[in-house]
């Protein structure tokens, strides 16, 4: 085509290899440097001349000769190339291919090479790695040691320039006449330089400016506008005003700490250490959470278009805010997808509904009593419990300690960013331990019509360790903590649950020893309840003895310790641990009839008999 693309003429042809060319067919391909990356890559491999005869609109250029004008998408411009080639095409066919389309209204796209603006990232892309590694705490830890590593020691300078209509305008005017760049540093300077006042910095109205240059040209602006990922990569430092106001970017940059999702790792974390690490030569923050998205329970994106979109209203109007926090803090780590479920969704909202009848299980209790939590200058002073722990009863003694172990565990886990374990504990909390243990271990206490020190001071810990416990969901939870408070709150305290101090639990206050004995002793309950399930013994009827047969010291400990808990919950006279194996125990031969007539046929009924009239205790011996 060389005389009807005049450009072609004055180009030398080639055939290069490419690792990325598929065997079938021939095994060769036309490439454009100036049309995909691909082949821009190898053409600047083998010093190959980038051509773009394409513009804006789609349209040849001049540079395409007759085929100026024409649009390159039309079926006749494809057409009207092929028959140009005439005799030199071997053959003509269609073929389906994946080939780029625009993501929000699916129209075919073309690449092409054109001038822009880019930032040398390559540059800082050292001191960038070295920030991510020493100065950054990533949770998870891969999230930075591993995808954003990678993402980083592969980058390549960034393209700053966009051709859009709407945008933020590069602040950059050049002379047409001497080629002279200036570069605008605000908005001020722009007034000075220009001599306009109140205009609108954005498209078209900026365009409209020129500045005046020494060569007696006029500066025009340059057409491009920024990347969206440039503005908000230098957010963390204008937010703050700076460089017009240092006072706020000296006390709070960089930032403690970001959170965004697994596709930020090419988008803001990287923009702003970018930008950052150029400008500062740091890192503009300390420290980085990374989600994952929300999935339907398929494990699919949800889609409008497949029907799986649960919205966050939905889920608010039938189970409330507090339900779908701690569902979503709980169901997963924090950077992991979450498969969302709405049993989950049921599950949790089980645990608040737990939760509220803890809650509103002693006030009126307490209200007959004329029950009042001591306070000093109007509020609260959890000194009562905290500095008598050692009067308190047993039961009293362990909750407190959970609870205080249960505040530091918290703040353990959200100090990592573990959300998922910072929030689950708090649910076997409340459900296993405050709801299923303490309360029906101290309901007879409750109920005392006469007045008793063992009555107040059930109280004295159901009121310290719900006060504890809805600073702790807060976070979580901040509705219906904030509920609780308001009703449990003294008449001087702050006036909302969120303006507490965080409650991070008392060392002084654990009892790491009375902790493990009630948890032995509350699984002695569940196998309690389960040998006479399997015995078909209720547990209104009381039993003579119950024996506990182990090899841990621990257990023989925690029975002799507990030894009236046990028994009352167990519904026995007697409990008793012995090591190793109960020598009383005897054992039952019972037959299985479906195995004996698979095994013996006939003599089935003979063995069946032998079976019962034996000792078991000596058949499990043999």
């Amino acid at each position: 085509l060389a005389s009807q693309v005049p450009l072609q003429a004055g180009i030398e042809h080639k055939v290069v290899v490419a690792d990325y060319v598929a065997l079938e067919n021939t095994g060769m391909v036309h490439i454009a440097p100036g049309h995909g990356w691909d082949d821009y890559l190898v053409g600047q491999k083998y010093g190959l001349q980038i051509i773009c005869p394409v513009d804006g609109n789609g349209n040849f250029t001049a540079e395409a000769g007759i085929f100026e004008g024409k649009y390159v998408k039309d079926p006749a411009t494809n057409d009207e190339v092929i028959k140009e080639l005439g005799d030199y095409m071997l053959a003509v066919r269609k073929i389906t291919h994946r080939y780029g389309h625009c993501w929000r209204c699916k129209t075919p796209i073309i690449y092409r090479a054109t001038s822009q603006w880019f930032l040398k990232v390559k540059e800082v892309k050292d001191q960038m790695l070295k920030e991510i590694a020493e100065e950054v705490t990533w949770m998870p830890d891969w999230a930075g040691s591993a995808r954003f590593h990678d993402w980083i020691a592969e980058a390549r300078d960034w393209c700053i320039s966009r051709q859009r209509y709407w945008g933020i305008p590069i602040p950059v005017w050049v002379c047409p006449k001497c080629n002279k760049y200036h570069v605008v540093g605000s908005y001020e300077e722009l007034e000075t330089l220009s001599g306009q006042k109140m205009f609108d910095p954005h498209r078209p109205y900026v365009d409209e400016i020129t500045l005046p240059c020494e060569c007696g040209g006029q500066m025009q602006r340059v057409p491009d506008i920024f990347d969206v990922w440039y503005d908000s990569g230098v957010a963390s430092w204008a937010t703050l005003r700076f460089p017009e106001k240092t006072e706020d970017f000296e006390k709070y940059w960089p930032a403690d700490m970001i959170l965004e999702g697994q596709d930020q790792t090419r988008g803001w974390f990287y923009s702003m250490l970018a930008l950052s690490t150029m400008a500062f030569g740091k890192s503009p923050y300390k420290s980085v959470l990374m989600h994952g998205f929300a999935l339907d329970a398929n494990g699919k994106k949800m889609s409008k278009s497949l029907g799986n979109v649960v919205t966050p209203e939905d889920v608010i109007a039938n189970y409330g805010v507090d339900v779908m926090r701690q569902y979503i803090f709980s169901a997963s780590a924090p950077w992991d997808d979450l498969r969302f479920s709405y049993e989950g969704i049921k599950t949790t909202l089980r645990m608040f509904n737990v939760l509220w009848n803890v809650y509103k299980f002693p006030l009126p209790y307490m209200a007959l009593d004329g029950f009042v939590p001591k306070e000093v200058d109007g509020k609260w002073d959890p000194s009562v419990v905290e500095d008598h722990i050692a009067e308190f009863g047993r039961e009293d003694r362990w909750l407190i300690s959970r609870v205080n172990s249960l505040a530091e565990q918290v703040t353990k886990e959200m100090e990592a960013g573990n959300l998922h374990r910072a929030t689950r504990p708090i649910s076997t909390f409340v459900l296993d331990e405050l709801s299923r243990w303490y309360v029906q271990l101290v309901r007879p206490r409750m109920w005392l019509e006469e007045d008793s020190v063992s009555k107040v001071q059930a109280y004295e810990t159901m009121y310290y360790v719900l006060r504890r416990l809805i600073t702790i969901m807060a976070p979580f939870a901040p509705f219906v903590c904030e509920k609780m408070y308001q009703n449990l709150k003294c008449a001087g305290e702050v006036p909302s649950v969120h303006m507490q101090d965080w409650f991070a639990g008392r060392e002084e206050l654990r009892d790491a020893v009375l902790e493990k004995e009630m948890e032995l002793i509350q699984s002695f309950d569940e196998a309690v309840a389960n040998a006479r399930q399997n015995g078909k013994r209720k547990g209104r009827w009381p039993v003579l003895e119950v024996v506990v047969a182990t090899e841990s010291d621990e257990v023989l400990d925690a029975v002799a310790a507990m030894n009236d808990m046990a028994c009352e919950r167990a519904n026995a006279r007697a409990v008793s641990a012995v090591k190793g194996v109960w020598d009383k125990l005897e054992w039952t031969a019972v037959p299985t009839m479906k195995a004996i007539g698979k095994q013996f046929g006939r003599d089935g009924p003979k063995v069946k008999a032998f079976i019962e009239n034996s000792n078991g205790s000596e058949l499990k011996a043999a």
